[in-house]
């Protein structure tokens, strides 16, 4: 029996949680139990009593604000305990349209994808003024270089997983999740695709950051970091030749003028700028290598985490149907 999640990480969502809950579907091709998870990172608007009173199966509570990352994560994590085979992820203030999900979910049933992500086609986005359709777009195409997926947008938190790709999850960013789960899953040769999607009109301005320089320095800085951390050895490679190459060209400059016009005298701290240039050059590529053995590490470390949750639910999986053999004997009797 196939079981949905929907997990809706929510901050201070009290006024748009019931139209984002009646906006779920009840039924969906494929699937035979639906059920809705909330995960409250330290709301004060009581949103956690709203989604309880209108029949939510599950809330997570945060005491405080941890972060739309860790509520994802959290949510995850949860969904998982709770026997999901698939979990979509949708946001609070009912901006995507939950009529999709059914769509959302095709790819994952038929068995062709891992990860499929909502495209709300931002080109013809009316609720969203055109410097940031550019960022997204840019941003996208970023993502999209560096993760070797081809989603035309890789901010949507429309979203859903198979329980094998949820498993392999690990966000470590505390800032959003959308970037570094898509290059993660890129770098894991997870199969992800997009499907088009809908979006309800638009009940209040983004909380995920407060201008948009803070976005982009926030974004290029996740962007970087993850790609770093699964490919270190190109990126410091990359660095270090650049600054091996500058110094090496101003070698160049000084045997020029010492060869040809005789005239190096006043050229020596030329020689010695290219000296140290490219020593440093040299030495951040030994970094690089250093990085990429601990990037190995870290890939066989992702791999016994995933082996570890997968046992974890499966003998919690184990004990249940144990429990429900052990109830049915006592009902017999």
């Amino acid at each position: 029996m196939p079981k949905l999640i929907i997990q809706i990480p929510c901050l201070n969502e009290a006024d748009t949680l019931p139209a984002t809950l009646a906006d779920l579907p009840r039924a969906v091709p494929g699937i035979d139990i639906i059920e809705t998870l909330v995960i409250d990172d330290g709301s004060r608007d009581g949103t956690a009593d709203v989604a309880l009173a209108h029949g939510v199966a599950h809330v997570i509570r945060f005491r405080q604000r941890k972060g739309l990352a860790a509520a994802f994560m959290a949510g995850i994590d949860a969904s998982l305990q709770r026997g999901a085979d698939y979990i979509v992820n949708t946001d609070a203030d009912n901006q995507y349209a939950g009529r999709d999900i059914a769509r959302l979910l095709e790819p994952l049933l038929r068995g062709d994808a891992d990860i499929v992500v909502g495209d709300r086609n931002i080109r013809d986005l009316a609720n969203m003024s055109w410097p940031r359709k550019l960022l997204q777009r840019v941003g996208s195409w970023a993502v999209r270089l560096v993760s070797a997926t081809k989603v035309p947008d890789t901010t949507s938190g429309f979203r859903a997983y198979t329980r094998d790709a949820a498993l392999r999850m690990t966000i470590v960013s505390d800032f959003s999740y959308t970037l570094e789960s898509l290059i993660q899953a890129g770098k894991q040769r997870m199969a992800v695709t997009h499907v088009a999607v809908g979006t309800n009109p638009r009940t209040r301005p983004s909380r995920l950051f407060g201008s948009v320089l803070s976005y982009i320095k926030r974004s290029v800085a996740t962007i970087v970091r993850i790609y770093t951390m699964y490919e270190p050895l190109k990126v410091f490679t990359y660095i270090g030749s650049a600054i091996f190459l500058v110094g090496f060209a101003i070698s160049i400059r000084f045997l020029y003028y010492f060869l040809f016009t005789h005239d190096s005298a006043g050229k020596v701290q030329s020689l010695i700028l290219s000296a140290v240039l490219m020593i440093v050059g040299f030495q951040v590529v030994l970094i690089g290598l250093v990085a990429d053995v601990i990037s190995g590490m870290r890939k066989l470390l992702d791999d016994l985490l995933y082996r570890v949750r997968k046992m974890e639910l499966t003998r919690r999986d184990i004990g249940d149907a144990i429990e429900e053999l052990r109830d049915d004997k006592v009902e017999r009797r």
